[in-house]
């Protein structure tokens, strides 16, 4: 059945905001469990004007184009339009996850919450702009469609979180209707799972009467999006979710106060918690770490690995610049005659490792294999990502003016360098 998939799935998207944070910044984490053989690209779409009347193809609906769409960087599953996250030049980010609700999933194809992800950030210029992109379209075209790169359906409904240099939001949806909490301080995290209780701060017009006339909730007391909406038998990777959203809500408050892009990528790599994934069915395919500062003469920095398992890949930086040189090395091949572009779908396999992605792999087999050697490798990768993260805090603390033509190069760099290691 759709959505019944028993493999263990998972997603956790962090926030913090000052005073939480170690500097005046918002920064933002997620972790994109996805199935194990999944492959993750990072893609660079720059800024466009678009003709009156264009339309834009999503993964599988084609819908109105808007007159400008904004550069972004996306860390997307490598067969389909969207993204599980990314960030746009103007200091915007999103992030979704998967959830199940007492609205149906629906298999008719529409829109992912993974093409909204994109949408929101093309079009959006802050978070909250962002949210009243996603939910107009999720209001006009519904959200559907299977999830996973299989002939077997896959589907969910989403949350997500959404920050920009000032503030975040948590947008929680089922089917068409949806709920928002606004974020101006401290942290916050979301897993597989509604959270938004009573503290609505924004939401669909019938979400209420839509409780009442199914008869979910009495129009009596206070109304909670998450008791109302949520399924009275949780499916099992919902139970899981409970176990790690509170885990990573006992991690943001620990760090309270000294939360650094390093904080976000150690808990992204906390494998106890199962915060990181690495299981038979799924496992963490991408991560991304964003540092977004609150004086707008600093660069927001956005941190992506492109390879699955953080705690044995390395968090490189890119920097929205003119000029940015392409890396094709997480760039994934297409294919002309692509099975999740024609229907039926998904009725043959392609591979679309990069190259990148390749080689971790074969990195990955050293470290499970000989110990010693793969230690010594691992302890050569944290040292290419600290110094990753020494040139970047230094510009955010104003010690170094780089040229812009280093900045252009910075993610190509740090991608280049990564590969050598794995010769």
């Amino acid at each position: 059945m759709a959505g019944q998939d028993p493999a263990p799935s998972s997603c956790d998207c962090f926030v913090a905001l000052p005073p939480h944070t170690a500097a005046p910044a918002v920064v933002f984490g997620k972790n994109a469990d996805r199935p194990r053989h999944e492959v993750q690209e990072i893609v660079y779409i720059p800024s466009a004007v678009h003709r009156p009347g264009d339309k834009v193809q999503c993964t599988y609906i084609e819908i109105e184009q808007v007159e400008q769409t904004h550069a972004v960087v996306l860390s997307r599953p490598a067969w389909l339009w969207g993204a599980e996250m990314g960030a746009n030049e103007l200091g915007v980010c999103v992030g979704n996850e998967g959830v199940w609700t007492r609205e149906p999933v629906g298999e008719d194809e529409a829109l992912l919450g993974m093409d909204l992800v994109r949408l929101g950030l093309e079009r959006g210029s802050s978070a909250r702009e962002a949210l009243e992109v996603i939910t107009a379209l999720l209001e006009q075209h519904g959200q559907g469609g299977s999830c996973k790169e299989e002939p077997i359906p896959f589907v969910y409904h989403n949350t997500f979180l959404l920050a920009d240099r000032h503030e975040a939001w948590v947008l929680e949806t089922a089917g068409s209707y949806w709920a928002a909490q606004q974020i101006r301080e401290g942290s916050r995290n979301i897993s597989n799972q509604l959270s938004i209780g009573t503290d609505i701060t924004a939401e669909h017009p019938g979400l209420r009467q839509r409780a009442q006339s199914q008869g979910w909730w009495s129009g009596a007391g206070q109304f909670s999006f998450a008791e109302v909406y949520s399924l009275a038998q949780q499916p099992p990777r919902m139970e899981a979710a409970k176990t790690r959203y509170r885990a990573g809500k006992e991690l943001l408050q620990q760090h309270a106060g000294h939360i650094t892009a390093e904080t976000f990528m150690a808990i992204l790599r906390d494998k106890e918690s199962g915060i990181c994934v690495d299981s038979e069915g799924f496992r963490t395919a991408g991560s991304m770490v964003s540092v977004l500062p609150q004086d707008p003469a600093l660069p927001c920095i956005h941190f992506f690995t492109a390879t699955p398992d953080p705690s044995r890949s390395v968090f490189k930086p890119f920097i929205f610049v003119p000029g940015l040189k392409p890396a094709p090395q997480v760039i994934s091949p297409t294919f002309s005659d692509d099975p999740a572009k024609k229907v039926p779908r998904f009725q043959s396999a392609v591979d679309r490792r990069h190259e990148l992605y390749r080689r971790h792999q074969a990195a990955l087999e050293l470290m499970e294999k000989d110990q010693e050697r793969g230690q010594e490798l691992l302890q050569t990768l944290r040292d290419l990502e600290k110094q990753g993260l020494e040139a970047v805090n230094a510009l955010l603390a104003g010690n170094v003016a780089p040229r812009p033509e280093e900045l252009a190069e910075l993610f190509f760099d740090c991608v280049d360098a990564e590969m050598k290691f794995y010769k």
